[in-house]
């Protein structure tokens, strides 16, 4: 679970930005509205996991697909490669250096449902108003979100969700806070709004490979 919550949840960034009032809710919700509008189904990206026993951050890159509501592919690259695909029913994680998978089923009481929720929210800004206390300013290169969550589920997946949208009302660089001080940094890059196949989103163990259900179910 700890695994899957710093692999996955990669999404937030502090920036410098000058102090000045938060924007009128009107102009929030105009500007979420926007967002949603242009949102992107594919993008690069590069993390930084910023662990406070580690004297250096870990670094990873790769790809993430997006469909809305939510379903989204995560591939990492490197030397430590992952797969992580949702179609809103269930979650794989896939290591191909170990031959191995996980399966985490969703809905039904699960305990990854807030923090899959909290992931989908980040990715595509629906209806975050019920889930989040927002505040927003307006930066010289875009805007700078905070969103601090409501409930206790989402409370015990993070502390804070920074988000920087750029003037092309994309969300482009994410940091979130952990509850234990470690924070995930993510920068976006290469965005496009082109169609996602919807196979995509289906997941299918490698022959060969070992799945295990950490769940129990």
């Amino acid at each position: 679970m700890r695994a899957f919550v710093f692999a996955v949840l990669a999404f937030v960034t502090l920036t410098s930005t000058a102090k000045t009032a938060p924007l009128p809710e009107v102009d929030l919700k105009n500007l979420l509205a926007g967002v949603r509008q242009n949102r992107s189904t594919q993008a690069d990206f590069q993390e930084q996991r910023v662990l406070r026993l580690m004297k250096k951050p870990i670094l990873s890159s790769g790809t993430i697909w997006f469909q809305p509501p939510n379903k989204f592919r995560r591939e990492v690259k490197g030397n430590s490669p992952s797969v992580t695909v949702s179609d809103g029913r269930q979650l794989w994680i896939y290591y191909p250096n170990f031959k191995s998978a996980e399966r985490y089923p969703l809905g039904k009481g699960s305990p990854l449902d807030s923090t899959v929720a909290a992931i989908n929210s980040a990715l595509n800004l629906e209806n975050i108003e019920n889930t989040f206390q927002i505040t927003a300013i307006k930066s010289d290169k875009g805007y700078e979100l905070t969103l601090l969550p409501r409930t206790g589920s989402m409370k015990r997946a993070f502390q804070k969700l920074d988000l920087h949208i750029n003037e092309n009302l994309r969300v482009e660089r994410t940091d979130m806070l952990l509850p234990n001080g470690d924070r995930i940094v993510t920068t976006y890059s290469n965005q496009t709004r082109a169609p996602v196949p919807a196979s995509s989103f289906d997941f299918k163990p490698p022959s060969g490979t070992e799945v295990t259900t950490p769940l129990g179910r």
